[in-house]
């Protein structure tokens, strides 16, 4: 395989790689919280094809991780009592059996004893852990910072942290984050809590549409270049049989 073929080749894998960030960026286009994705890249420099005949290096691309931009994405109206958006920088705690996660996801329900959870049912955190709620004590109020009340009386408190840095977290699946630092998260002391709203991915779905298009013609336009060179070097050999 010849260096066209080598460098057309690592091109194609990114392509991939890329077309499906693109492909979940608009499947998640609907999900509370999502933050879009893009993918990284960088160029990395071997020593070409023996038979090439070339001294200098070749540049292939390659996968560099995942960006993801945390800006806001807006808050709808849901009315829901136990839906609450995050007006600022910051993420609900969440306790998983992996251990604690963080998300902006705030779609929170009761489960059967009381606990609020996340709709996958994992333990949404308050700053003295789990938050149980008495379904006999009728509606939940839910203050700007936080704290939760039934009847006029504080029932919990629902606290927003952040992170110095937002490189340190991963994504972990079920639109939650892991801490991959050692850092701790601090209090989102400026982030506002809004009872009956949810935040919306913050996705431009007709941006994310016009790129996978883009990719798609890319790769196309990749495995034609690929095509085009198989069949000039199969050609070159039948050439060179017929003429010994």
């Amino acid at each position: 395989m010849d260096n066209t073929m080598y460098v057309s080749l690592s091109r194609q894998v990114v392509l991939q790689r890329e077309l499906d960030i693109v492909a979940n960026n608009i499947a998640n286009a609907d999900t509370a919280g999502f933050k879009v994705e893009d993918l990284m890249t960088r160029t990395d420099q071997a020593a070409p094809a023996k038979t090439s005949g070339l001294t200098s290096p070749v540049s292939f691309v390659m996968d560099d991780g995942v960006a993801r931009d945390f800006r806001q994405g807006a808050l709808t109206q849901t009315g829901a009592p136990l839906d609450v958006g995050i007006d600022g920088k910051g993420f609900f705690t969440v306790q998983t059996a992996a251990g604690p996660r963080y998300t902006r996801d705030g779609r929170f329900k009761l489960d059967s004893t009381g606990k609020l959870v996340t709709q996958e049912g994992d333990a949404v955190q308050g700053n003295g852990g789990d938050i149980v709620l008495d379904a006999q004590k009728g509606p939940v109020s839910i203050s700007e910072t936080g704290v939760i009340s039934q009847q006029g009386q504080k029932v919990g408190q629902l606290d927003a942290v952040t992170f110095d840095d937002l490189a340190s977290l991963s994504k972990d699946g079920a639109n939650l984050y892991r801490n991959t630092s050692n850092a701790q998260p601090q209090p989102a002391t400026a982030a506002k809590l809004r009872q009956g709203t949810l935040e919306s991915s913050n996705v431009q779905t007709l941006t994310q549409i016009t790129r996978l298009v883009q990719l798609n013609r890319a790769y196309e336009s990749i495995t034609n270049m690929m095509s085009q060179t198989s069949d000039l070097s199969r050609r070159s050999i039948q050439r060179l049989g017929s003429v010994n």
